[in-house]
């Protein structure tokens, strides 16, 4: 499983997530604490938004700690909006194309999680791609395809609406193919002006979600665990649940995978 920590508010350096903290993304990703393995050492990567519409991004294969390159940048790139995330690979070998977060126009994704029996899964769901979303796939991962899914599916107008369709999708193709969905997601994704986050599973507990005020009024940030151990500081967000981080502060609503509209049409 793979650690990610989230930023929306007033502009911050992305060291304050990213390397500060006593229990930082860095610590994250030799020494996890709610994960089941400790260590997320195939990669890392950064996404943040600047001037421009379209998030800057830096990724490599490195371990996080072990990248000077990644250190010198957290310190002197501050942001409003950034996602920063260290990977524990489940699917897809250990390359830059599959270290999130992953990139399409001004959308930025990150994952943490898996999409069970995907290798039975990834050809009906490159299927559902029209050529420009298929085109725009460049690694191997089960999270890149499902970002691309929700694009299709109409993430730019309704991101909620339709990360729900894209995981009710995949579970009606699991139930269908395989004889069950288990499909595990806790997500964070950003147009650059909202930041949103859903922590969801098919069966059993979803990878964890907390989220904590930081950066001045209204500002948040959502991580895979706490940075830090002022407990009194950190929310868990319950499974089953959708974040929505704007100018205004955090809201939360629940989530669950829209299956109705991909059975009907199957029948």
């Amino acid at each position: 499983m793979c650690r990610w920590a989230a930023y929306r508010g007033e502009p911050l350096f992305l060291e304050e997530l990213v390397i500060s903290p006593a229990h930082s993304l860095i610590e994250q990703s030799h020494c996890a604490t709610k994960a089941k393995t400790a260590t997320n050492a195939d990669g890392f990567g950064i996404a943040w938004y600047g001037d421009r519409p379209e998030p800057g991004r830096f990724r490599d294969v490195l371990p996080a700690w072990s990248d000077c390159n990644l250190k010198s940048l957290a310190r002197n790139v501050r942001s409003p909006l950034f996602l920063a995330h260290v990977r524990a690979a489940t699917h897809g070998s250990t390359r830059r194309d599959n270290c999130h977060p992953f990139v399409n126009g001004h959308w930025s994704f990150m994952h943490n999680g898996q999409i069970e029996h995907f290798e039975k899964l990834r050809r009906p769901m490159e299927a559902m791609l029209d050529d420009e979303h298929f085109h725009a796939r460049h690694g191997t991962t089960d999270s890149e395809l499902l970002f691309l899914l929700a694009l299709q599916l109409g993430l730019r107008e309704r991101p909620l609406e339709a990360m729900a369709d894209a995981v009710g999708f995949v579970e009606h193709l699991s139930t269908r193919l395989v004889g069950a969905a288990f499909v595990k997601l806790t997500a964070a994704f950003s147009n650059g002006e909202s930041l949103y986050a859903v922590r969801y599973a098919s069966d059993g507990p979803a990878p964890t979600l907390f989220a904590a005020p930081m950066g001045g009024k209204g500002g948040y940030c959502l991580v895979s665990e706490p940075l830090n151990d002022e407990k009194d500081t950190w929310v868990e967000i319950p499974s089953g649940s959708a974040v929505i981080v704007g100018k205004d502060g955090l809201d939360a609503a629940a989530f669950a995978p829209r299956i109705e509209r991909f059975s009907e049409a199957a029948e």
